[in-house]
C-alpha cells in the first residue's frame, strides 16, 4: 500500500524489547519486585508461542511482536557475559575472606549436596551421567538477584542465604569450566580431548589472572586521566570482550572469561566507576536473555506435560528446601531461620539458565531437555516471592513469635515504628536522655536481634490500631516512623492524624518531595535523609575550617528551619529562590 511505513524486523524488534523494558522496569520497580520475573512473562507475550502465534491472522501484531528470535542470541549470550562480569566486580578477595567459613562450608555443602542429590534422581529417571551432572548443577543454583532482593543481608535468613549465594556465584567458573571441557567427551565418548580442554583451559585462565593483575590497573589509570567517560567504557567494554573471546578460544565458555575480568577489576580502585558505567548496558542485555527465555516456553507444551512439569517443580523445590534446612539446623541455625531459609532457596536461579545454555552448547543435553528444564526454572523464579511468603508463614508456626505486650498501664513512652538501623540509632538517644520508648517491627528476626541486644521492642503489625492501643499509643509523648516505605509512611501518617490530633508525630522521608507528602499526610516533622546528609557534610566543613562550633551550629539549625518551611509550604528546594538567612541580613 503506497505511504505504508514498514520497518526492519531488527528495528520492530529493537522497538519491542525497548518498549518492554520501559515498560518492565519500573512497573515492578514500584511493585518491589525484581524485573527477571517481569522480562520473563514479556518474553512469553510477545515470543513465537504468544502473540506470535497470531501474525498471521492479525498482521498488525508484527508491531508488538518479536519476528526474529534467532537474531536476538548474540544480544542475549553479550546480556550472560555482563552479568557474569558484574557478579565478578561483587565478589572481591576481601569480602571472600571475611565470610570465608559460612562461604566455603555451608555455601560448598549447600551446592554439592544438592546437585549430587539432583544427579543422582536425573540418572534413575534415564538421563545419561554427563547430563545428569549439568542438569544437578544448575538446578541447585538458587537466585540471587531475587533471594537478596527480598531478605536483605541483615537478617540471620539473609546472611546465611548471603553465603550460600557468595559461593554459588564463585562456583559459576568452574562449573562453566567444567561443562566446556566436558564437550569433547559429549561428541567422542573418550576422555583426550577432556584432558586437552582442561589443560589449555587452565592455561588460558592463569594467564588471564597474571596479565590481568598487572595490565588493568595501568589501563584504567590512563582511562580515568583523560576524564572521558566514553574512553572509561571502552576501556570496560574491551577488557570484558578480550577476556571473553580469549577463553573461548580454548574451548570454555566466554563467561569464564567475563567472570575472570570482573574479579581482577574487583581489586583495583576503579571497580566502582566501571560497575556504575555497565550497569545500564548489563540490565539492557540481561533484559533481552530473559526475553529469550520467556519466548522459548511453549504454553502448549506446559499444557501437554502440565503433570509432568508440576511434579519436576515440586522435586526440585522440596529436595532443595530439606538439604538447605537441615544444613542449617546442623550449623546452629534456628528452626524458623532454617525453615525460611530454606524454602526461600529452594528454587533455581537466572544462573540457571546460564547453566542449562552451557551444557547445551557443550552437547551434554539434548535441546528439548533443556528447553523442558527452562520451563521448570521460569516457573520456579516466577514463584520466588510466593515461596518467600510461605517460608515466612511456616517458620512462624514452627517458631512462633513473641506475643504483643498487654495493655499498657506504666509511664508515657515513645512509640518507634521500624526497628532497623535508623530505629536503634533514636532508641540510643531516648535512652542517653533517660526517655522511655517501646519498638514495634513486623520482622520477627529484627525484634529477636534487638531483644538479644538489650532494646525494648516487640513483633506487631503497627498498621493494625488494636496493636499501638496495646503499646499505649494514647499517652504516648511521639510516634517515630523509620520505615523506608513512603506510601505505607503516609497512609500511617494520615490514619494517626486523623486518631490522634495533638500526636507529635515524626517521620523519616527519603527526599524533600516525600517529606512534602508526609506534611501534607498531618506529619509534624519529617526529615528528609538527604537533607540532614547535606547539612552535616556542611557541618564538618565549616568546622574543619576553622569556624567556631557555636555560630556553626546556629547556622545549621537556621537552614534546617528554612528548608523546612519550604517543604511545608510545598516548594521545591532545588528551584526555590535563595533565602537570606537572618545572620546575612544582620550583617
Amino acid at each position: 500500500m503506497a505511504g505504508e511505513i514498514s520497518l526492519s524486523p531488527a528495528l520492530s524488534d529493537a522497538l519491542v524489547i525497548l518498549g518492554s523494558a520501559g515498560i518492565v522496569i519500573p512497573v515492578f520497580a514500584r511493585l518491589r519486585i525484581t524485573p527477571v520475573i517481569g522480562f520473563i512473562l514479556i518474553g512469553l507475550l510477545v515470543g513465537p508461542y504468544g502473540l506470535g502465534s497470531w501474525v498471521y491472522e492479525y498482521p498488525w501484531l508484527r508491531h508488538i511482536t518479536i519476528s526474529d528470535p534467532e537474531g536476538l542470541e548474540p544480544f542475549a549470550e553479550f546480556g550472560i557475559i555482563l552479568l557474569l562480569f558484574t557478579i565478578g566486580l561483587e565478589l572481591s578477595f576481601n569480602r571472600l575472606w571475611k565470610l570465608r567459613r559460612m562461604v566455603f562450608g555451608l555455601g560448598a555443602l549447600e551446592l554439592l549436596i544438592s546437585a549430587t542429590l539432583l544427579m543422582i534422581a536425573l540418572s534413575m529417571m534415564g538421563q545419561y551421567w554427563t547430563g545428569a551432572l549439568g542438569l544437578g548443577l544448575a538446578l541447585a543454583l538458587s537466585s540471587t538477584a531475587l533471594v537478596l532482593h527480598i531478605t536483605g543481608t541483615q537478617s540471620p535468613v539473609g546472611r546465611a542465604a548471603l553465603s550460600m549465594l557468595l559461593f554459588e556465584d564463585i562456583a559459576i567458573v568452574p562449573i562453566i569450566f567444567l561443562l566446556g571441557a566436558m564437550a569433547p567427551f559429549a561428541e567422542t565418548g573418550g576422555w583426550a580431548g577432556v584432558w586437552d580442554a582442561l589443560w589449555q583451559g587452565a592455561l588460558m585462565v592463569v594467564l588471564l589472572l597474571v596479565v590481568g593483575r598487572f595490565a588493568l590497573p595501568r589501563l584504567f589509570a590512563q582511562a580515568a586521566r583523560t576524564k572521558s567517560p566514553e574512553l572509561f567504557l571502552a576501556a570496560s567494554l574491551l577488557v570484558v570482550i578480550g577476556a571473553s573471546l580469549a577463553t573461548a578460544a580454548v574451548g570454555l565458555s566466554p563467561i569464564v572469561g567475563a567472570l575472570i575480568a570482573g574479579l581482577l577489576i574487583a581489586e583495583t580502585e576503579y571497580h566502582g566507576e566501571v560497575e556504575g558505567i555497565t550497569a545500564p548496558f548489563k540490565g539492557l542485555a540481561l533484559g533481552v536473555f530473559l526475553i529469550t527465555v520467556g519466548m522459548s516456553i511453549d504454553i502448549a507444551t506446559i499444557w501437554t506435560n502440565f503433570w509432568t512439569i508440576l511434579l519436576a517443580v515440586v522435586g526440585v523445590l522440596t529436595l532443595k528446601a530439606v538439604v538447605t534446612g537441615l544444613l542449617l539446623r546442623t550449623m546452629g541455625a534456628r528452626r524458623g531461620t532454617a525453615t525460611e531459609a530454606g524454602i526461600l532457596m529452594a528454587s533455581p536461579s537466572e544462573t540457571t539458565l546460564i547453566v542449562l545454555a552451557a551444557a547445551s552448547s557443550a552437547l551434554l543435553i539434548q535441546p528439548g531437555t533443556a528447553q523442558f528444564w527452562q520451563i521448570v526454572t521460569a516457573i520456579g523464579l516466577t514463584i520466588t516471592p510466593l515461596l518467600a511468603r510461605l517460608g515466612r508463614v511456616i517458620a512462624r508456626r514452627i517458631e512462633p513469635i513473641p506475643e504483643l505486650p498487654t495493655d499498657h498501664r506504666g509511664e508515657p513512652r515513645a512509640i518507634i515504628i521500624g526497628f532497623g538501623r535508623v530505629g536503634r540509632l533514636i532508641a540510643d538517644m531516648l535512652d542517653k536522655h533517660d526517655k522511655p520508648y517501646v519498638a514495634i517491627d513486623f520482622d520477627a528476626d529484627i525484634v529477636e536481634r534487638a531483644k538479644r541486644d538489650g532494646y525494648r521492642a516487640t513483633f506487631g503489625n503497627a498498621v493494625r490500631s488494636d496493636v499501638l492501643d496495646k503499646l499505649g499509643i494514647e499517652q504516648s509523648p511521639a510516634v517515630i516512623m523509620t520505615m523506608d516505605e513512603p506510601v505505607l509512611a503516609q497512609r500511617m501518617t494520615r490514619k494517626l492524624r486523623l486518631a490522634h490530633p495533638s500526636l507529635p508525630i515524626i517521620v523519616r522521608a527519603r527526599d524533600p518531595e516525600a517529606a512534602g507528602e508526609l506534611y501534607k499526610a498531618g506529619a509534624s516533622h519529617a526529615v528528609p535523609e538527604t537533607l540532614e546528609s547535606s547539612l552535616q557534610l556542611s557541618e564538618a566543613v565549616l568546622v574543619d575550617m576553622g569556624v567556631a562550633m557555636g555560630p556553626v551550629i546556629a547556622s545549621i539549625h537556621e537552614k534546617r528551619d528554612e528548608y523546612r518551611l519550604q517543604i511545608q509550604e510545598g516548594g521545591d528546594l532545588e528551584h526555590k529562590p535563595k533565602l537570606r538567612s537572618t545572620a546575612t541580613e544582620a550583617s
